[in-house]
């Protein structure tokens, strides 16, 4: 069957959202809801998959789950033109994860790398929700029946395994997904990655081969979305850089990592590519390039920062998007949840 196109993806409610969060996602969230049917979840319910020391407890998971809302609202996403929730107001998730747990194999868990570095070597001692989350992001994703997923480097796996869970449940119940007039026995789509940007993966200012993250023990390393325009120009001055001019090539961007990362940041700020800025300030030191990187990141930045704010202030305003809609995406899931348990042959109320 042809399956209508429809974007899905969700971010974690684990707070201080940072640059890397915003151009590696939420500004990609932007673009794409020109173009497609857009649901986007934050999803509260991977965030406690880790120890209550890591999401902060109740408290706190509650206010980063409106933090991060705040922030795909300020950033552009039209929560009426689209679908903005929190996924735990949608029984559906979970309901779907325990059938394709039922699908998935162990063998096939046991290869995701996350785990492996999430859980560290005490790997006893992990959350049986940690080594599950893939599942969980499964249902996520196929819960709507998406056909595409914005990913980055570190979630493709997952997104595999998305795939290998739909193309295996297809498979077994191919008879019953038929029997209830599915007739090419294609119940669930495989969904595909979206990767755009020249910056997906943004690193930390004070090391240029460390991912940009939240857990860094120095706030110098990340821009957060929350920064003020001072914090903002501080941080950006102090960037780790090397003593050579800005090349006028990309090549010459190679064994730089810290020239290569700021060079992307302009670019996906601009929306511009590596060349193209290159070709403006190559040849040129890096001093002059910070100020215009500053002048840009504060033009950009900034408006986001007083937006998230204020909606910050208003967790009502807030309560209200999130729960308008989880209506909406609850209605779509309880679609896909009563043809599912018909399909495996759960007995239900007609």
């Amino acid at each position: 069957m042809a399956f209508v196109e429809k974007v899905f993806s969700g971010v974690q409610p684990t707070g201080n959202l940072h640059l890397g969060n915003y151009l590696g996602a939420i500004v990609n969230f932007v673009k794409m809801q020109e173009t497609h049917d857009c649901i986007y979840c934050v999803v509260d319910m991977h965030a406690i998959t880790q120890g209550v020391d890591v999401w902060g407890g109740p408290t706190e998971l509650a206010r980063n789950t409106r933090e991060v809302t705040a922030a795909f609202i300020a950033a552009g996403i039209d929560p009426k033109k689209h679908i903005v929730f929190n996924q735990s107001q949608v029984a559906g998730h979970a309901e779907l994860a325990w059938i394709f747990n039922c699908v998935a194999r162990v063998g096939w868990l046991s290869r995701m790398t996350q785990f492996k570095e999430k859980a560290g070597r005490d790997r006893e001692n992990a959350s049986v929700g940690l080594y599950d989350y893939p599942v969980l992001m499964a249902a996520d994703i196929l819960l709507y029946r998406a056909t595409h997923v914005p990913v980055g480097e570190d979630q493709k796996q997952h997104l595999e395994l998305s795939r290998d869970i739909a193309q295996k449940f297809n498979n077994d119940f191919g008879d019953s997904i038929r029997g209830h007039g599915f007739n090419d026995g294609q119940f669930f789509p495989l969904p595909e990655p979206f990767i755009t940007g020249p910056a997906t993966r943004v690193m930390s200012l004070r090391d240029g081969t460390k991912k940009m993250s939240k857990s860094d023990a120095s706030d110098n390393s990340r821009i957060n979305l929350t920064d003020d325009a001072d914090m903002i120009a501080q941080k950006i001055r102090k960037a780790k850089t090397d003593p050579e001019p800005l090349p006028s090539e990309e090549k010459g961007l190679e064994n730089r990592p810290e020239a290569d990362n700021l060079v992307g940041i302009y670019a996906a700020l601009a929306d511009r590519n590596k060349a193209d800025v290159l070709k403006e300030f190559g040849g040129g030191q890096f001093s002059s390039f910070k100020n215009a990187l500053v002048e840009l990141c504060v033009a950009k930045l900034s408006p986001i920062a007083s937006e998230m704010k204020r909606l910050v202030a208003d967790p009502g305003h807030v309560d209200k998007i999130l729960v308008d809609g989880a209506d909406r995406a609850r209605a779509l899931a309880d679609e896909t949840m009563r043809a599912a348990r018909d399909i495996v042959g759960f007995i239900r109320k007609r």
